[in-house]
């Protein structure tokens, strides 16, 4: 077993719910990362480059 990471944007529609939704790749998978130290650097490039206010957090899981 082994931890993968994986990226949660946190948005907020236009009645106030708020949505949470995993990353994926190009290809409609969820965008894994095999180190904590990856997936922060993306979530630190996607936060700058987001005007929006959306949030962006890693998630450890445990892949069996």
């Amino acid at each position: 077993m082994e931890n993968v990471f994986v990226i949660r944007k946190v948005m907020t529609d236009k009645h106030g719910k708020v949505l949470n939704v995993l990353m994926t790749n190009g290809h409609s998978e969820i965008l894994e990362f095999n180190n904590e130290k990856d997936a922060n650097e993306m979530t630190s490039l996607l936060r700058e480059n987001s005007y929006s206010g959306w949030e962006y957090l890693v998630i450890g899981i445990l892949k069996q």
